[in-house]
């Protein structure tokens, strides 16, 4: 019988799991440094703010793997070695395999900062995580949280639940400003400081500094400032899991390097979700999707190729969501920071500053090309359909009530757009 190892325990090596199981009896076995049980990272938030239960995350009841008839064992993998095709694991065991899946995962970057090892400086990406500010959020005063992207604001809501004051270190001159433009990043910056989190934009990280236990009791920036803390958050993004491959001859980039397959340049060993890199990103995907929900699809296509059925990898249109403190933002399609030569983009705020559309269109065709939405919730089947079948803006705007998943509490607003619209491109072109 074929023995399929994965390596990880996250959504893509679970997904990959469950689906193998409902084609195949093969050996699956799950090795995992982490978690028993596989849950849910993004629901890790709403665990510290009392909002759910640790077990609330667990997707499956913790019986199912023994059901499903799939091995869990818990190590540290330190090495795979695909000429004899096993992996070993930090006690010296191995386990040999048929197929390997590595599904690794990510972790939070550090940049060599003086003391970022110290007690009371963390991520947010493990149980573990949780666990630690759980044990020091009684006695902190203020945290101070570096990097300004989506992780970074989970965790300042966070500790601002618990009343922990909070300073917010974001490198550059407006919050998430390489992914957001300005407008949309501008209505963040103020809703940010709306929740009392003390935002300081274009400055760095320098020193943390300890107390005589070992603890964090203060950080440096580099506007030589000195800012008393008991929590440092690091938040400024993650890293492909794979510093463990080093030796394997596996081909690295800054992931495992993968084809469209999902293959690795050793025969029989794959990699999905965080650690897997296409040697040249889909579409205008990048090469690495730290994504949850392309994880899972990475998952669903290496099931078919394992059992039996080579699918390639296709996740078809960009998607995304987040929440910003109160504001909720979804993305479909493609809409840069900066407009590209051929792009024009169309914004729209609400004057009470805390909802906001932008459209990117070509300016020649007037081919729709992605949509961001802040405080307004719309819906997924409806641009996935506008993009797959490439309709201007002018058919967006005319259908935008109907895109929207209130379309009575939408109507008011629904004019206001359309007419800005017509002011701004002289008329709305019939469809």
């Amino acid at each position: 019988m074929e023995h399929i190892v994965i390596i990880g325990n996250g959504i893509s090596g679970v997904t990959l799991a469950r689906h193998i199981r409902k084609k195949s009896n093969s050996k699956i076995t799950i090795v995992s440094a982490e978690h028993e049980f596989f849950f849910s990272r993004t629901a890790l938030m709403y665990v510290f703010m009392g909002h759910m239960k640790l077990e609330h995350t667990q997707p499956y009841e913790n019986n199912f793997w023994k059901k499903n008839n799939i091995d869990l064992k818990q190590g540290l993998v330190t090495a795979v070695v695909p000429a004899s095709k096993e992996i070993l694991l930090e006690n010296n065991i191995r386990i040999p395999y048929d197929k390997l899946v590595l599904a690794t995962g990510s972790k939070p970057n550090k940049y060599g900062w003086p003391g970022q090892d110290l007690q009371g400086v963390t991520g947010l990406y493990h149980k573990q995580d949780l666990e630690a500010l759980e044990k020091w959020a009684p006695t902190t005063k203020r945290a101070v949280i570096v990097g300004g992207g989506l992780i970074g604001i989970e965790l300042a809501e966070m500790l601002r639940a618990r009343d922990i004051a909070v300073t917010f270190l974001v490198r550059e001159n407006s919050f998430w400003s390489g992914v957001l433009p300005s407008g949309e990043s501008q209505m963040i910056n103020r809703h940010i400081l709306e929740h009392h989190i003390d935002l300081r934009l274009e400055t760095n990280l320098v020193e943390i500094l300890s107390d005589d236990k070992g603890h964090v009791k203060a950080i440096v920036t580099d506007k030589g400032e000195t800012i008393d803390c008991e929590i440092v958050g690091l938040t400024a993004g993650v890293s492909p899991n794979v510093d463990f491959l080093k030796d394997s001859g596996i081909e690295l980039g800054r992931g495992v390097l993968v084809n469209r397959f999902l293959e690795t340049n050793s025969k029989d060993i794959y990699a999905i979700g965080d650690c897997a890199e296409q040697h040249e990103g889909i579409d205008q995907r990048r090469p690495i999707e730290a994504v949850w929900y392309t994880g899972r699809m990475m998952g669903e296509a290496l099931a078919q190729t394992l059992t039996g059925t080579p699918t390639q990898y296709k996740p078809g249109h960009w998607f995304n969501s987040a929440k910003f403190l109160d504001i909720e933002y979804q993305t479909y399609g493609w809409v840069w920071a900066k407009a590209k030569e051929n792009e024009t983009h169309f914004y729209w705020e609400h004057t009470g500053g805390k909802k906001a559309i932008r459209i990117s269109f070509d300016k020649n065709s007037r081919e729709f090309l992605g949509i961001n939405t802040f405080g307004i919730r719309m819906r997924h089947e409806f641009f996935d359909k506008v993009l797959t079948e490439k309709k201007t803006v002018d058919y967006v705007m005319h259908h935008l009530a109907e895109a929207n998943f209130d379309p009575e509490f939408f109507t008011s607003y629904n004019k206001e757009i359309q007419a800005q619209f017509t002011s701004a491109f002289n008329g709305l072109k019939t469809e």
